[in-house]
């Protein structure tokens, strides 16, 4: 795939939560004292010259029920675990020849049950200065050395609420618009539903979808050349029963996520492998395939008299990525990033 690449990200590192210093998620796999796959990431770029490899911090692998994003808030109201942070990420992207840093920062993000009231957590205004600050002065650092920076936004995360983007968008090369996940089985699991539209479809949120986020971030004044769409290589699923109905068609009534495959540890996560075959067996029961190119494809199975077996899986396909790609250049974007190369169908069996 690095042929095709203008950008490798390694993800993921993470935030210390007592030190606020930058870390690696897996030291035995990560550095050199293991198996030193920080700089066999960056290494990549004696083949491929053009190649820029950023380490990212954050996303969902920082997160368990113990360790939540208050970290990544708490951060964010001192100075001084700024300045810890910023200090220790430059020292850690010098040491393994990373060209720049993507903060995947996880904020906060509501579930679409909660009102207004709940949605706005209690510093107000302070995590959205705070983050302005932490932009500010990693642009400043990174100056020095030549270095990057990056953000990736999570789905769902309220912009107007936690980012002041016209403070931000000179300072980043590039904001990556991680626009899929719009509805997952986490936040509604008896609605099955597209999960990464282009476009609205009647009745859903209008704010959840590709081209929502781009207006919203062309409009606050971020070049469109620095605006990335972000693509999955997953899909997921919902566990359809009797009262689901027999058209398919979103939303569907579902009870839940549908089971686990054999390549991936999340019921209702399937990497594009196991989409695949999938969409392939026949043992029980034809999947009906649908393909919109406004909101992606999906494909479903009515369960069988026992209620067993049913499925409805949205997911993303060479067709829909291809056709995102043609929004993107049509729309004049900086590119796509396809989330993540662990989850594409690498050995070509698809």
């Amino acid at each position: 795939a690095l042929p095709y690449c203008t950008h490798l990200v390694y993800g993921y590192a993470g935030i210390d939560a007592k030190t606020y210093r930058l870390k690696p998620l897996n030291e035995a796999l990560d550095l050199d004292t293991g198996r030193g796959q920080y700089h066999a990431a960056t290494a990549l770029k004696s083949p491929f010259p053009s190649l820029k490899v950023y380490l990212s911090v954050g996303d969902y692998y920082d997160l368990t029920e113990k360790n939540t994003s208050e970290k990544y808030l708490k951060l964010l109201e001192s100075d001084d675990s700024i300045t810890a942070f910023v200090s220790s990420a430059r020292a850690l992207l010098k040491e393994y020849s990373f060209d720049g840093l993507d903060l995947a920062w996880q904020f906060p993000q509501p579930a679409p049950i909660q009102t207004i009231d709940h949605i706005l957590e209690s510093k107000g205004y302070a995590h959205r200065d705070g983050f302005t600050k932490l932009i500010r002065e990693l642009g400043e650092a990174f100056d020095v050395d030549g270095l990057d920076l990056g953000y990736t936004i999570p789905p769902h995360v309220n912009e107007s609420f936690f980012l002041d983007i016209e403070q931000l968008k000179d300072r980043l090369v590039y904001v990556n618009i991680n626009a899929f996940d719009q509805n997952n089985q986490q936040r509604n699991p008896e609605k099955a539903d597209y999960t990464a539209p282009i476009y609205g479809a009647p009745g859903r949120d209008p704010e959840n979808n590709i081209d929502a986020k781009v207006k919203l971030w062309s409009s606050a004044g971020m070049p469109l050349d620095n605006i990335i769409v972000g693509i999955p290589t997953f899909g997921r699923g919902w566990k359809l029963v009797k009262g689901s109905g027999t058209t398919g068609v979103p939303p569907v009534r579902a009870d839940g996520p549908s089971p686990v495959k054999s390549l991936s540890t999340y019921a209702g996560y399937y990497s594009f492998t196991e989409v695949c075959a999938i969409l392939n067996d026949t043992t029980q029961g034809s999947m009906n395939k649908v393909h919109d190119p406004r909101y992606g494809p999906y494909a479903f199975r009515i369960p069988n008299e026992n209620e067993e077996n049913g499925i409805w899986l949205s997911y993303e396909d060479t067709e829909s990525a291809a056709n995102k790609a043609r929004y993107v250049k049509k729309a004049g974007l900086g590119g796509i990033a396809v989330n993540d190369l662990a989850d594409d169908d690498y050995l070509g069996r698809c």
